[in-house]
C-alpha cells in the first residue's frame, strides 16, 4: 500500500469532476468527501487508485492511495484527471474572447477523461443513437457481465475477452446486432491486427482519425469522442454537435442555431483550446 499528496497549480474544478461521473453507475465516488475511486490496469496489474480532494479550486491538492507501481499510477491518475494541464494558461488566453464571461463563470473545469481506452472507445458504439440513460445501463451491463471487480470497483472486460465475445451474449443484454459485432471488430482488431490504444497517445488528430475509421462503426463522432474524453485533445470543436450549437445560439442572443460557417468564424479566437471552449459551451446549457 502506498500513499501520496499532490499538489499543483491551479484553477482546477475537482468537484465538477466528480459530477460529471456521477450519473454514471459504475462509477464509485462520493461527492461530499470528494472522494472517487479509479480502475488502473498498468501492464497486466489491476488495481483501485483512491483519490480525494483536500485543496481549493485556485490551490488543488489531492490525497492518492493504491497498491502497487506507485510512480505509474500517479502518472496515469494526473492523466485522466488532466493535472498535467495548465487550466491557468488556459483560463488566461479566453479572457481576450467571447467566451470569457463562461470562463469566468465555470473557472477552473477540466476535461474529464473515461478511465479506461478500451471502454472508452466502446462507449463510443454503445452511444451512439440512443438516450443516455440506457446508455448507462447497457455499459453497466456489458462491465458487469464481462469485465471484472476489484475491491468493489468494476473494470472493464480486456480486448482479450471482448474479441472472444459472440453477438447472442450481446444480444441478451439488449445490444444490436450491429453494437454487437461493432464491439467484437474493435476488440479483435486490437487483438488480431495490432491496434495500440496507448501508442496512438502519440500520433495527430489526424492520424488517428484515419486509423480508427477504417474500423467498421467508428466515424467522426466516435474519433471526436474518443480524442476528447480518452486522449483530453485541446483542439477539437465538434461542428455537428448539438449542445455546441445551442450553446452559440445561448451565448449570441441568436434566433436560431448558428450555420457552420457562422461557427467556423466564431471559433477562430479560441484556438488551439477549441476543446475547452466546447466544454464551456456545453457547461453554460446544462
Amino acid at each position: 500500500m502506498w500513499k501520496e499528496t499532490f499538489h499543483f497549480a491551479g484553477p482546477f474544478n475537482f468537484d465538477s469532476v466528480l459530477q460529471r461521473h456521477a450519473p454514471d453507475p459504475l462509477k464509485q465516488l462520493d461527492l461530499d468527501k470528494r472522494t472517487i475511486r479509479v480502475p488502473i490496469v498498468i501492464g497486466e496489474t489491476s488495481q483501485v487508485v483512491d483519490v480525494t480532494a483536500i485543496g481549493t479550486i485556485d490551490h488543488p491538492a489531492f490525497f492518492i492511495e493504491g497498491e502497487n507501481n506507485k510512480e505509474a499510477a500517479i502518472q496515469r491518475v494526473s492523466e485522466i484527471f488532466q493535472w498535467n494541464v495548465s487550466l491557468k494558461t488556459i483560463h488566461n488566453h479566453f479572457q481576450k474572447t467571447d467566451l470569457k464571461e463562461l470562463f469566468n463563470q465555470f473557472k477552473g473545469t477540466p476535461l474529464v477523461l473515461d478511465f479506461d481506452l478500451f471502454g472508452s472507445l466502446i462507449k463510443c458504439i454503445i452511444h451512439q443513437q440512443i438516450n443516455m440513460t440506457f446508455a448507462y445501463t447497457l455499459t453497466d451491463r456489458f462491465v458487469k457481465t464481462f469485465g471484472y471487480e476489484i475491491d468493489g470497483v468494476w473494470f472493464f472486460p480486456q480486448p482479450e475477452m471482448a474479441a472472444n465475445l459472440r453477438i447472442d451474449q450481446l444480444r441478451e443484454l439488449q445490444f444490436s446486432t450491429r453494437k454487437a459485432e461493432y464491439i467484437i471488430g474493435i476488440a479483435k482488431e486490437i487483438v488480431e491486427n495490432g491496434l495500440d490504444l496507448d501508442a496512438l497517445k502519440a500520433n495527430s488528430d489526424e492520424e488517428i482519425f484515419q486509423r480508427l475509421t477504417s474500423i467498421r462503426g467508428i466515424g467522426k463522432w466516435s474519433v471526436e469522442n474518443f480524442l476528447l474524453f480518452a486522449l483530453g485533445r485541446p483542439n477539437l470543436f465538434p461542428l455537428a454537435d448539438i449542445g455546441i450549437q445551442n450553446g452559440l445560439k445561448k451565448l449570441y442572443q441568436l434566433a436560431k442555431k448558428p450555420t457552420f460557417e457562422e461557427m467556423e468564424e466564431y471559433k477562430k479566437d479560441w484556438e488551439p483550446y477549441l476543446s475547452y471552449a466546447s466544454l464551456y459551451l456545453w457547461r453554460s446549457i446544462e
